[in-house]
């Protein structure tokens, strides 16, 4: 493992710990060279369906964006870092059990939705506010109608 901080190729690990639902484990490193610590995650390596975009474009699942877009929705919410991560490992298993080639990215959209609709309700109305394309504000009082059922 490369040192972040220095790029020396000798580190050692400080310290292993399992995560609390044992879906990954988690090395404290120091570097040999500039000894600064620094954390890294180790998680099984899963092949996840690709992504089938409106256009008819196939891409590459990434963890990223999923994070990212609910991180967006959820921007100034008072949601932990650890719901979020929550979210995003019960939408990925999901996906997984799909146990499919490819998902269309609707599908992902409306996993995303179900998920801050838990997390935040106004999380929720945002990110459908961009993914449903709403043209106007009874839109939007259609879908808080919904939640108020």
């Amino acid at each position: 493992m490369k040192c972040p901080f220095c790029s020396n190729g000798e580190t050692q690990v400080v310290e292993t710990r399992v995560a609390e639902d044992g879906e990954f484990i988690r090395r404290r490193r120091q570097c040999a060279a500039c000894e600064k610590r620094f954390t890294t995650y180790e998680r099984p390596d899963v092949n996840f369906p690709a992504v089938a975009k409106k256009d008819g474009r196939r891409i590459e699942y990434e963890r990223g964006k999923l994070r990212s877009s609910m991180n967006l929705a959820l921007r100034k919410r008072p949601v932990s870092t650890e719901q979020i991560d929550n979210a995003v490992e019960r939408i990925e298993e999901k996906l997984l059990n799909l146990a499919v080639r490819e998902v269309p990215s609707s599908r992902i959209g409306e996993l995303v939705m179900r998920e801050l609709k838990k997390l935040d309700k106004v999380a929720y109305v945002r990110f459908a506010s961009v993914y449903r394309s709403f043209e106007d504000v009874d839109d939007f009082r259609q879908v808080v109608d919904e939640m108020r059922k």
